[in-house]
């Protein structure tokens, strides 16, 4: 298929001179990421403190390994497909996230979208540096024991870090690009060194997988199984959004999601295993469940590997906010004022509003994590999710016309700008997976808020679009 057929002939001097386009949200023309980039880049995003602490979590509300493992690897199999349907629209088109979404919310009703989303980026943001300064934290105390005296220790390593991340950002993508390239071993092989110790100190796998669940029937386990398959989808639901924003390099449609289905599922569940077994040993040793790795680490009685691998995990978790955190919202408020916010301040305000967020309450215990920011953020985001891809599949199938989606009063002008119909389908999702919060009876419908705002989404926006009558353009070609 050519460009042009694809809808990626040249843009005139018309597109380069409107105020929804600059560089940064204009097609990508040189496509050189193939199956293995694509399946790197998940090996690299999937190891991470979080997933260790998302499956950790899991433990410490009570689940045995076998119900973690399991619910973990569902979660990232359902995600997995609303992931590969928002992959092809990037690939096929080179366009990043909020361009795509300019085709179902209207070219500027996509600011509702692409905020949401860098919003909750900006939280995961605000996460991340919390946990890069609770090492820092530990680190200090390591090395010098009176630093647990300084007041606000830990806020202020916290602002060390973050400090840190703001210069990265501000020396520019190839430092970015940099750091992924080294993240992953460093967090595998810390990863593994907790695995080894825990396999040590608990005498072999058999104990250390022993603990046993501590639900006693199984409508008790479902209680809490339900909103925590939630949450693993949730986990991701960001990414299943801004996946055009890498997948726009793509060589070809076919290769970037045969890499994703092949390192998506696998490496999460793999990498969950060392947070599940991990975790589990500390039932037995500590008898609680230290679902932290910085804080069990800090338990540690050599300073040496204590300092090693909190070093080791200070640069991995830089990178990882970085590169999973910082380069979708630094794109989604870009797509905001596209004349006046660049790439690189759109990652400055990422950074001040990953403060805002005060991701120390998001990390308080495994319920506000769980049922808290993860189900909470899935109500807002699964609807935005079904409505883009029933836009692209169903409404638009599989046809864009990409220049006007750079320009104001075309075909994706909808009313001034904003498409009301998708916007009232959006509300209508969330509010439909937010009633459980204040109504006890339809609570359920909260445990499952980003299947249950996805479907509503979905199925009201289809309902809503079908009077739109189809564009027949002879310049908008069908996909293959």
């Amino acid at each position: 298929m050519s460009k042009t057929e694809a809808g990626l002939g040249p843009l005139d001097g018309a597109v380069e001179s409107s105020s929804l386009y600059n560089p940064d949200l204009a097609p990508v023309r040189e496509r050189t990421w193939g199956t293995y980039n694509y399946a790197a880049l998940w090996v690299s995003m999937s190891v991470n403190i979080l997933t260790y602490m998302l499956a950790a979590s899991f433990i410490q509300g009570g689940m045995d390994w076998k119900q973690a493992v399991v619910t973990v690897f569902i979660g990232n199999a359902i995600v997995l497909v609303p992931m590969l349907l928002n992959s092809y629209p990037g690939a096929r088109y080179g366009i990043p996230f909020p361009v795509l979404a300019r085709s179902s919310f209207g070219v500027l009703g996509a600011n509702v979208a692409a905020v949401l989303r860098a919003m909750v980026a900006c939280g995961w943001f605000g996460i991340q540096t919390w946990i890069g300064g609770e090492a820092i934290d530990v680190l200090l105390r390591t090395v010098w024991p009176t630093w647990a005296s300084v007041p606000h220790h830990t806020g202020i390593c916290f602002m060390l870090f973050w400090a840190v991340n703001l210069a990265v950002v501000l020396a520019g993508i190839k430092y970015i690009r940099f750091l992924q390239g080294i993240s992953a071993p460093i967090l595998l092989a810390v990863g593994l060194v907790l695995l080894g110790w825990a396999y040590f100190r608990a005498g072999g796998f058999g104990p250390m997988l022993a603990a046993p669940p501590r639900f006693t029937s199984t409508s008790e386990l479902l209680k809490f199984m339900i909103p925590a398959l939630n949450g693993t989808v949730g986990f991701w639901a960001t990414v299943s959004l801004n996946i055009p924003d890498f997948t726009r390099f793509a060589r070809d449609p076919r290769g970037q999601a045969i890499g994703q289905a092949l390192a998506l599922p696998l490496t999460m569940t793999l990498y969950s295993f060392i947070g599940i077994a991990v975790t589990s040993v500390t039932v037995i040793i500590y008898g609680t469940a230290i679902w932290d790795p910085v804080q069990l680490l800090a338990r540690f009685h050599s300073p040496v590997a204590v300092i090693v691998a909190l070093l080791a995990v200070l640069l991995a978790t830089l990178n990882v906010n970085i590169g999973a955190n910082v380069v979708s919202p630094a794109n989604d408020f870009s797509n905001l004022w596209p004349r006046r916010i660049s790439f690189k301040t759109g990652g400055v305000i990422t950074c001040f509003a990953g403060i805002a967020m005060m991701p120390w309450k998001l990390l308080a215990n495994h319920k506000t994590f769980i049922f808290g920011w993860l189900g909470g953020y899935a109500a807002v985001l699964g609807p935005v999710a079904g409505i883009m891809i029933c836009d692209f599949y169903l409404v638009r199938r599989r046809r864009l016309r990409v220049r006007d989606l750079y320009l104001r009063q075309g075909i994706y002008e909808y009313s001034k700008g904003f498409n009301w119909r998708c916007i009232g389908a959006l509300c209508l999702g969330t509010g439909v997976a937010l009633v459980g919060l204040v109504v006890a009876p339809l609570h359920i419908f909260y445990d499952y808020s980003w299947f249950v705002g996805f479907t509503v989404s979905f199925v009201t926006y289809w309902a809503l679009m079908r009077a739109e009558e189809p564009i027949d353009d002879p310049a908008l070609e069908a996909a293959d």
